[in-house]
């Protein structure tokens, strides 16, 4: 940005949620290394206007995901194998 350009103003704007959903932004934010709940909730946005193509039930499936992932919850490739008596070999002569 030359000198002479000023950054663009910003306007502030009041939004009503619960504590609950409060609380779990705060969460959030702080747990992405966002340095405010501003700037993370600018991010959320311009990202919504800049991919419209997820909807909601696509976000909810990736943030559920990405929960499982963090809490443990999820298996690897060769325990569901083995959880239902799968082998290698067998999926491979069925290619």
């Amino acid at each position: 940005m030359a000198e002479s350009e000023s950054p663009p103003e910003k306007t502030t704007v009041n939004i009503r949620m619960t504590e609950t959903f409060l609380e779990d932004v705060d969460a959030t934010w702080e747990e992405y290394g966002f340095n405010s709940r501003s700037e993370f909730i600018r991010t959320v946005l311009r990202d919504a206007l800049k991919h419209p193509e997820f909807n909601r039930a696509d976000l909810k499936a990736m943030l559920t995901s990405e929960a499982e992932i963090r809490d443990g919850r999820t298996h690897s490739s060769a325990d569901i194998k083995s959880d239902y008596d799968l082998d290698q070999s067998t999926s491979d002569s069925n290619e």
